[in-house]
Formats: C-alpha cells, sequence, structure tokens
C-alpha cells in the first residue's frame, strides 16, 4: 500500500491472524516536535534539525531521525547537540502548532474507539476490542490509524499491538519509524526475554544498577530471578511487578481521557538576569504560551504557580489557586506577577522562570460565569481572536505590545510601562 492514500477500513476476509486477542494499541508519533516543525518548513525534510531553546543553556525538544544519527537526543544540551552535529538547522518550538496536531491525532483515535487513553501529546493507549466487528482486525485498524494521521496532519507514527500496554508500548518502540509490529500472545515471553532489563516499565538509572550488581542484564535473566531476591534488592512493590512484567503479566487496562493535570512554560536564560522588566517581560510570555496551549486542547485551570530558579540552582515554587477556572493569559500573568511580587526579590540573580496552570479540566464542563463589572466580551474574546490570527497568519503575527522586540537605541520596558512611568489601570 502506498503511504498518503487512507485504505479503506472494514473487516478483512477469512479467518483473523496472528494478531488474535492483541486488543491493545500502542501509537507513538515518530519524532513527533520535530515533525510538526518541519510542517511549516518543508525544504528541511530530509535534513538533520533540531528542535529546542537557543542560547548557552537551551537543551533540545526533538530531533529528526537525521540528527539522531549523530547521537543527538531529546534532552540534551543544545551546545552539546550543535557539537554533534554542527550542520544541523535548529528551529525553535511552536508549542500551538504542537497542541493543535496532537488534537487532530487524538480525534483519529477516538474515530476508532472511545478507550483511548492519552499519555503525553504524541503518543496514547488504545483499546480496540470492541471495534473489530465493524472495522476489521487490530492489524488492519492500525494501518488505517498511520495512513490517517499522515494523511491529514503531515506527520507519521509507529503502532505496536499486544494483548498488554506493557508489550504494545514496547513494540511500537521498536518498530520505529513509521513502523508496525504484533507481539501475537503466544510470542510475549520470546520477545520479552532477549531484551535488555532497561527496557522493563518502571527500570531507572538506579534500579538498573541494582539489577545488574545482581548480575541481571536481560528481561530472561530477571524472569528466571526468585521473586523473594527481586523483593530484597528492590522492595515488594517494585519486586513483585518487575517479576510480572518479566513474564508479560500486566493488568492495567486502558483508561479513556484523563485530562492532563497541568500545562505549562518556562524558560532557562542564556546568562543569569536579575533585570525586573526582563523578568516581568518573561512572565507575560510564558502566560502567554500556557493560555494558549489551554485553549488549543480545550482546557482550563484553577491554580497558577510559578517556578523562578537562581544562579546557585536553588529553586522555589510558589501557588494560588483562583475562584474559578481559567485559560486567559492576561489572568493567568496578573497572578504569575502577583506571586513573582511577593517573593521581594531586589536584584536576585535568575536562572529560570517558569509558569504553570494545574487543576486543569475541559472547558465545557466548566462555564464561565461573568464577575461582577466585567464585560460580556473581555481578556477571552480578544485572546481567541489571537488564536485566530495565529493560526491563519503564523505564530507571533498578534501580541502584547510588551513583547514586541524594542527598535534599536530605545529601551525595553515591562508589560504596563511607559518610560514615564506605569500605565494607569483602565477597565476591563
Amino acid at each position: 500500500m502506498s503511504r498518503g492514500a487512507v485504505p479503506p477500513i472494514g473487516p478483512p476476509p477469512g479467518p483473523p491472524g496472528e494478531d488474535r486477542g492483541c486488543t491493545v494499541l500502542h501509537v507513538d508519533m515518530d519524532a513527533f516536535y520535530a515533525g510538526v516543525s518541519l510542517l511549516a518548513r518543508p525544504e528541511l525534510r530530509g535534513e538533520p534539525v533540531i528542535v529546542g531553546g537557543g542560547g548557552t543553556r537551551g537543551v533540545v525538544l526533538s530531533a529528526t531521525y537525521e540528527a539522531r544519527a549523530f547521537g543527538v537526543h531529546s534532552a540534551m544540551p543544545m551546545m552539546r547537540a550543535r557539537r554533534l552535529c554542527p550542520q544541523a538547522v535548529v528551529l525553535a518550538p511552536d508549542h500551538r502548532a504542537y497542541a493543535r496536531v496532537s488534537a487532530g491525532v487524538m480525534e483519529v483515535f477516538r474515530s476508532i474507539t472511545p478507550l483511548v487513553e492519552p499519555i503525553s501529546l504524541d503518543e496514547a493507549f488504545l483499546d480496540v476490542h470492541g471495534a473489530a466487528r465493524r472495522l476489521g482486525g487490530p492489524t488492519q485498524i492500525g494501518e488505517w490509524i498511520r495512513a490517517t494521521v499522515e494523511e491529514e496532519q503531515g506527520v507519521t507514527c509507529s503502532v505496536g499491538i499486544a494483548s498488554t500496554k506493557f508489550v504494545a508500548k514496547l513494540a511500537s518502540a521498536r518498530c520505529k519509524p513509521d513502523g508496525l509490529l504484533v507481539v501475537p500472545a503466544h510470542e510475549v515471553v520470546a520477545f520479552l526475554h532477549p531484551l535488555p532489563v532497561g527496557a522493563l516499565w518502571g527500570v531507572g538509572g538506579k534500579t538498573e544498577d541494582i539489577l545488574r550488581q545482581l548480575g541481571l542484564h536481560t528481561v530472561g535473566d530477571l524472569a528466571h530471578t526468585p521473586v523473594s531476591t527481586l523483593v530484597r534488592a528492590l522492595g515488594p512493590a517494585a519486586g513483585a511487578h518487575l517479576a510480572a512484567l518479566a513474564w508479560g503479566r500486566d493488568e492495567r487496562a486502558v483508561v479513556p481521557h484523563e485530562p492532563d493535570k497541568s500545562i505549562g512554560a518556562e524558560n532557562t536564560f542564556s546568562t543569569d538576569v536579575d533585570d525586573p522588566a526582563l523578568l516581568a517581560r518573561e512572565l507575560l510570555r510564558l502566560s502567554e504560551r500556557t493560555a494558549a496551549r489551554l485553549r488549543a486542547t480545550g482546557q482550563c485551570g484553577r491554580t497558577v504557580s510559578i517556578k523562578v530558579r537562581f544562579a546557585d540552582f536553588t529553586t522555589i515554587t510558589r501557588s494560588r489557586t483562583l475562584p474559578e477556572a481559567t485559560d486567559v493569559g492576561r489572568l493567568v500573568y496578573d497572578t504569575a506577577r502577583s506571586l513573582y511580587d511577593a517573593l521581594g526579590l531586589q536584584r536576585a540573580r535568575i536562572r529560570l522562570v517558569g509558569v504553570r496552570v494545574e487543576g486543569i479540566v475541559d472547558v465545557d464542563r466548566q462555564p464561565h460565569q461573568l464577575q461582577l463589572g466585567e464585560r460580556e466580551h473581555g481578556w477571552r474574546s480578544a485572546e481567541q481572536a489571537v488564536d485566530r490570527a495565529t493560526h491563519r497568519f503564523g505564530s507571533g503575527a498578534v501580541r502584547p505590545a510588551a513583547l514586541v522586540e524594542p527598535a534599536p537605541g530605545e529601551e525595553s520596558r515591562p508589560e504596563g510601562f511607559t518610560k514615564e512611568g506605569r500605565v494607569p489601570k483602565r477597565g476591563r
């Protein structure tokens, strides 16, 4: 089947194949953030591209597979990534585009089954046991998802199919990029046992070190180790959990949509900052970005928090819960700015600031109530208009005046200030 053409979907002729009973799908987008960024820069397809923050302290958000071939990976310091792949093109993240494409991808999943459990913007579990009679076997459904996502959203994904969530997730990782892998129920043990112990869900660096000290290097090694030995080394919960996974036992069901617990943005400055005007402007930018991501995903939240990291890496957080949930950038900024001002920092050197909204709910479950004196068409309507302009003309088409770069020779000022002083507050 040629890529780009969506295959017909329906029950296939003949008896079911090796995917019998494999009703759990794990769909994982391929280099998602890089792939979405390339939608606006199609001339860079096939080239090494890195998405992430610039400057000396930026980190890699994503990289194309061409850049990964040089050792570049997500969360890597940008300076190291540039050393590994100096010919790579670096693109700034576009979080609104990521949220928009993610919403489209999740809509494709939900057209198949209501049992969709998003893990992040770019991956989800699906339980398709109820769709087989209507749409065909799991393999056919997986192929249809791959083709439809590419056709409608312009990005590719990989699909793992198995009888459990754990094995399906491993399968999707083994067939990247742009692949599909079925692990039949009777082949699960043969699939798992050659893998390194680090492949097991819940094994981080520290746990892996402990297992290797016990001489356990593969999943098969762990599977044939007495559970009592694992419990003594790792504790009752972790020991029993890994012993079950090593034999492919995973009782967890696919849980339909669990809203994000929080949405936020943060920035590490290229050099430590002590300029109150610059910090105020950055809080505004992060608040606008966070609120835009909330609106893009149809969500709002009640608790606004800030994170401040100082030059010595000391980090503090502060939060405030609002009377009702919001997705309005102006309200998020006012709250974040109030939290920051309450810290009473006097020319402290700041390495990082962040803004986050927690207590997330769907907008349609949180009807907006006008506050006393509030205009019917206020900041929310204005920001929705900005969203529409951004979708049409691109990121940065409309922005607060405080975030417009000053002309050469003109000094920067925080939001709400002129050269003469604070702008008087006006009615909203």
